[in-house]
């Protein structure tokens, strides 16, 4: 089996981080960095993921405990289906951002200066 090297550094170098945070308008906030990514503001959207990601995982318990409930009622269960939306963007967010982080294989080809889409509101 043949195994391809990463180079992290290189290979994440200067590549825009999406953060967990929009600007006041709904756009994505993006963070460029050149160092590890271990800077003040890329340790505080760690954080912050790490707490949206922590009232997801309680939202999915609250949904389960609501959803097994036969006598919610139709606004609560609009309430959860709100929530778990946050919490689905959120989560998505997460995920986008982390996965355009990874090291791209050695070989493989990346377009310079690319920066993950994604849209106003998403």
């Amino acid at each position: 089996m043949i195994y391809e090297s990463h180079d992290t550094a290189a290979s994440t170098a200067n590549r825009p981080r999406l953060l967990p945070w929009s600007t006041l308008d709904g756009n994505p906030c993006y963070l460029v960095t050149d160092d590890t990514g271990t800077g003040r503001l890329a340790r505080l959207a760690d954080d912050i993921e790490t707490v949206q990601l922590g009232m997801a995982d309680d939202l999915l318990g609250h949904a389960v405990d609501l959803l097994g409930d036969t006598k919610a009622t139709a606004p609560q269960l609009r309430y959860l289906a709100a929530r778990l939306t946050e919490a689905l963007h959120d989560v998505h967010r997460i995920a986008r951002s982390r996965g355009a982080r990874l090291p791209v294989p050695h070989g493989k080809e990346e377009t310079p200066g690319s920066v993950p889409e994604e849209s106003p509101g998403a």
